[in-house]
């Protein structure tokens, strides 16, 4: 990934040296558990845990000649270890220690990202609690609907998110296996004790059943994850584009001092972050897909999905970082407007509230469909001739029938629309 969405810790876990680095401790930790079995001598394994090295520029070098990149990384460790290394990947084949390593990478990979997804939870809380009693317009197909709370909308977004962890936390059980089977997964060559010690060190379990390498289904879950996790970030940022619009100015990304909006307008202020969060967003869907495609391999396995692998697992990991991250100084700075709420929401006057005077009509035994009539009909009154809903429902004849002036007026009260927040949020909030 570029470095213009890359975050140092992120990257280090996908690093070239850390990836040399999980290899070389899997193979150490299978030479332990063979010295274990009397398989290879303890003074060897000693020796390679003393003297075996990484070096990422020796094993570029070996690779152009051998044009296998686990072959040159074992040629490498080899020249650092001398005769001893000869007790490396015995009965092993490249998958098993690839594989393993990569398990141990995504443990690392998923944890971060659970760990900025929590502090993305406890932003959208705090964004909650405080406009709590925040009246803005709800808005379907981008149409007034009827009066909530911008603490509302950023519950919904804490609830998603919430919902994301969970879904992170099944990607970190999910991926977290490892397998030292040998060539097709018959363990020919290797005692099952050496996969369960290996994968023990690594903090992963062993694969059930594997091929010549752990299945794609699991990593597949782990792409899907990142997907669902970033069309949640989407779905916020995408809602504040639109509070962002001139026409509402409801809300407004952080705009930090020297900042420029625009190289030909200088009065711009541009909702970059969230048009940022949401292209991105589209790279993190197209990755799951290539790991869905990756599923299915020629019979025990082939190297079609290694090819895509080799970017996707960094690529996508650091994308959704960098998006959490991002996400994270956005609702931290988010400039909410209640004034500007409070104008949207009377531009449309109080024809909002035609659905509590539905309700109140029906109460008083009138049919839905008769109580539709008449309420959408002082509705376009009130809209067409510029007075308050209030006021069409008062000059209706078949309203007044059977509502009285008080009870119209307090239909037509915003608060009305709030009696069970309260509710809502000790629900939305609980977790």
């Amino acid at each position: 990934m570029i470095s213009r969405y890359t975050k140092p810790e992120m990257a280090a876990v996908w690093s070239d040296e850390n990836r040399f680095k999980k290899m070389l401790e899997v193979e150490i930790f299978a030479a332990e558990a063979m010295a274990k079995l009397g398989a290879v001598p303890k003074k060897a394994v000693d020796t390679v845990k003393k003297k075996a090295k990484v070096n990422v520029d020796r094993i570029a070098e070996i690779e152009l000649t051998v044009k296998h990149d686990v072959i040159a990384f074992l040629t490498s460790v080899a020249e650092t270890v001398g005769p001893e290394g000869r007790f490396l990947h015995l009965g092993m084949t490249s998958s098993d220690v690839l594989d393993t390593a990569t398990g141990a990478q995504l443990r690392q990979s998923t944890k971060l990202l659970i760990e900025e997804t929590k502090k993305l939870s406890v932003i959208t809380s705090k964004l909650a609690k405080k406009y709590k009693m925040t009246p803005v317009m709800g808005r379907t197909h981008g149409v007034h609907a009827e009066p909530m709370t911008f603490g509302l909308k950023a519950a919904s977004w804490r609830g998603e998110i919430t919902r994301s962890l969970d879904r992170l936390n099944f990607a970190l059980e999910t991926v977290s296996y490892g397998k030292i089977s040998g060539a097709v997964g018959a363990m020919a060559h290797l005692d099952p004790s050496v996969e369960k010690y290996v994968c023990q060190k690594m903090g992963l379990k062993p694969e059930p059943v594997s091929t010549q390498i752990v299945p794609r289904d699991r990593h597949s879950i782990y792409f899907s994850t990142l997907a669902h996790v970033g069309a949640c970030l989407e779905r916020i940022a995408v809602e504040i584009r639109h509070l962002q619009r001139t026409e509402v100015a409801e809300a407004e990304e952080p705009f930090t001092k020297g900042q420029r909006g625009s190289s030909a307008m200088p009065h711009k202020r541009n909702p970059i972050i969230s048009e940022n969060i949401c292209g991105l967003a589209r790279l993190l869907r197209g990755y799951a897909v290539t790991a869905m495609e990756n599923i299915a391999l020629w019979h025990e396995r082939d190297i079609s999905h290694s090819s895509t692998e080799r970017i996707m697992f960094p690529d996508a990991s650091i994308v959704l970082h960098y998006m959490l991250v991002r996400m994270q100084g956005l609702l931290s700075g988010l400039n909410v407007y209640p004034k500007n709420m409070r104008i949207n929401m009377d531009t449309t006057k109080d024809i909002i509230f035609s659905g509590t005077v539905i309700l109140s009509l029906v109460d008083k035994g009138v049919s839905r469909e008769d109580a539709y009539a008449m309420t959408q009909t002082a509705a376009f009154d009130a809209r067409d001739n510029k007075v308050s809903f209030e006021e069409a429902c008062l000059r209706s004849q078949e309203i007044k029938k059977y509502m009285k002036p008080e009870e119209i007026k307090k239909d037509c009260d915003v608060k009305s629309q709030f009696k069970n927040i309260n509710y809502i949020f000790k629900r939305a909030l609980k977790k």
